[in-house]
């Protein structure tokens, strides 16, 4: 298969494209490191030509509703305009559990990105994971000061390179629209696995745990962000995660 990845030069996109073409696909990427502009549709028409499928990963680092939602109906409308003029049979989006119960400004994005997909007449399947095991690392590389200020967030997190894997199984297979969840293999608590990042690196900065107000905030405490039945189940800890690429824990 020929198979394109939007947003392939990003942390997770990168993953996807090593795990198709380590199941032996060919792979192309839809990024402006590679000449497409997603935003304005510039290289896409060309790139897409001959793809078989798009795996969409792009991502906007904005958390704010109204910036979420206009980023990803306009890359997600250019992708399906392009993908239906290419004739490309399978439409792979990755979405977040929960997006659907939790009003969290990002999280309106990936709903409104979800509709699109779904109803766009393009055959297409969305896979929702939880938080990625490496998204306790990330909020610790954004924290400025001498306090990591963490969300109370209750979540079954999960290793990229697992959720990489399973899009590229998806992406063989036929459409199914709402694919099961994907979730980690046990419930934890963010707060807690940043502290478990810093122990493992060393650092004994305070971590400063804090709901978020509101209706979110009790969501993310919650069990918002939990998978709601079964569905599926990556196999690596955070824990075997955090010695694969921290190193022991001191």
């Amino acid at each position: 298969m020929r198979i394109a990845v939007a947003g392939g030069t990003g942390a997770v996109g990168r993953l996807v494209v090593d795990a198709a073409q380590a199941a032996g696909h060919e792979t192309v990427v839809l990024a402006r490191a590679a000449g497409v502009d997603l935003l304005t549709g510039d290289g896409l028409p060309a790139a897409l030509k001959g793809a078989d499928a798009v795996v969409d990963v792009c991502n906007v680092t904005s958390m704010g509703a109204r910036r979420s939602v206009a980023f990803f109906e306009q890359t997600t409308g250019r992708l399906l305009e392009a993908g239906r003029a290419a004739g490309v049979g399978h439409h792979v989006a990755l979405s977040i559990v929960g997006c659907d119960r939790v009003d969290f400004g990002y999280y309106l994005g990936k709903r409104r990105q979800e509709e699109l997909v779904l109803a766009s007449g393009v055959p297409g399947s969305v896979l929702r994971a939880t938080q990625f095991h490496e998204f306790a690392a990330q909020l610790l590389d954004r924290s400025r000061g001498p306090v990591a200020v963490v969300p109370v967030m209750r979540s079954q997190p999960v290793a990229a390179r697992e959720v990489a894997e399973a899009l590229v199984r998806l992406a063989e297979q036929a459409p199914v629209g709402q694919a099961p969840e994907l979730a980690g293999p046990r419930e934890e608590n963010m707060p807690d696995l940043t502290r478990r990042v810093l122990r493992a690196r060393g650092r004994r900065t305070p971590v400063l745990a804090l709901r978020l107000p509101g209706a979110v905030g009790r969501a993310m405490a919650g069990t918002g962000l939990l998978p709601t039945g079964p569905g599926q189940r990556g196999t690596e800890t955070f824990d075997a995660w955090l010695h694969r690429t921290e190193g022991t824990q001191r």
